[in-house]
């Protein structure tokens, strides 16, 4: 057998390989990307059928016609000849989830919040990778062992602590904390010690700009793809914050979309189904709507905020 006949199946072999190979990634993928899309898809259908239909199958793949007649019921908008029994499950779901208020109450947390997390956490994030001084060692440690420790822990201090300034009620407890980010300056600084070139903070000095200018105009655009992750991911995470939403907000009319899926859940009369489904699609529907958006910026911020020099 001739030198050329053995290359050629040897690189027969090796193609054959990398073609199993890729297969065999694109089946992983697929089934990962069906375990996660096939709840959202089912919970989306369910939302469009009525609590009869469910009662019989809970788990439908098809759409139903319902959608019109849940969101009447969720909004208490009912014909004038509809049942005593529907005016009462609707008055009760009605009085329960308000979607113009909760949504706005999360905006609100949410967005306040998201803006106060990248922005401090960058300019954290800044002061760690471009200043030289004796405890950034130690600063930049603390700041990573304070990542171990769960909000569970200090949660009782903090609604007691809450209650003493009198801020229970107030969006201000949900909002002011979200300065303080570890997990967030612990992404940015892998991604600015990877991508962030120091000789331009230098070259900023010698032409006169000063240190906080040269963070807005100079660091802050080439930090995009990483604040643009984080404020994904800040965002959901505060869109989702039930647990210190439901210690500081008591009053119905500060209710967040979260508290008021969970009051909706916890029923334990008049149960209508269809409209239950419905809550929680309403509930995650703005959510997963940015993450598509915005899914391009957190796999380039990922993959450059994961690489070190």
């Amino acid at each position: 057998m001739s030198t050329k006949s053995q290359y050629g199946e040897v690189k027969d072999d090796y193609h054959k390989k990398i073609m199993a190979k890729s297969i065999a990634i694109l089946v992983v993928c697929i089934i990962l990307t069906l375990i996660c899309l096939v709840p959202i898809y089912i919970l989306i259908v369910n939302s469009t059928h009525s609590s009869n239909d469910l009662a019989q199958n809970p788990s439908r793949f098809f759409f139903g016609t319902h959608l019109g007649d849940n969101l009447k019921t969720l909004m208490n908008n009912l014909p004038a000849d509809a049942s005593k029994t529907a005016k009462r499950v609707a008055a009760q779901y009605s009085s329960t989830f308000s979607v113009g208020k909760g949504y706005l109450n999360s905006l609100i947390i949410a967005g306040c919040s998201t803006l106060l997390t990248v922005f401090f956490s960058a300019m954290t994030a800044y002061g760690l990778t471009v200043y030289e001084f004796k405890l950034n060692s130690a600063a930049y440690t603390f700041i990573i062992g304070v990542m171990m420790i769960p909000v569970q822990v200090s949660s009782a201090g903090f609604v007691r602590f809450m209650y003493s300034l009198k801020l229970i009620n107030s969006f201000i407890p949900l909002i002011v904390p979200a300065i303080a980010a570890p997990a967030v300056i612990f992404f940015m600084v892998s991604y600015m010690k990877s991508s962030f070139p120091l000789e331009i903070v230098e070259a900023a000095r010698i032409d006169g700009c000063t240190e906080f200018r040269t963070f807005v105009t100079i660091a802050i655009p080439m930090m995009k793809p990483a604040i643009a992750v984080q404020a994904i991911f800040a965002f959901v995470s505060n869109w989702n914050n039930y647990y210190t939403q439901n210690m500081i907000l008591k009053n119905a009319d500060y209710s967040t979309v979260p508290i008021m899926v969970s009051k909706v859940l916890a029923f334990d009369k008049n149960i209508d189904n269809g409209v239950n489904y419905l809550c929680v699609t309403l509930s995650i529907l703005p959510i997963v709507v940015v993450y598509f958006i915005l899914s391009k910026f957190i796999i380039a911020g990922v993959a450059l905020g994961g690489v070190k020099e």
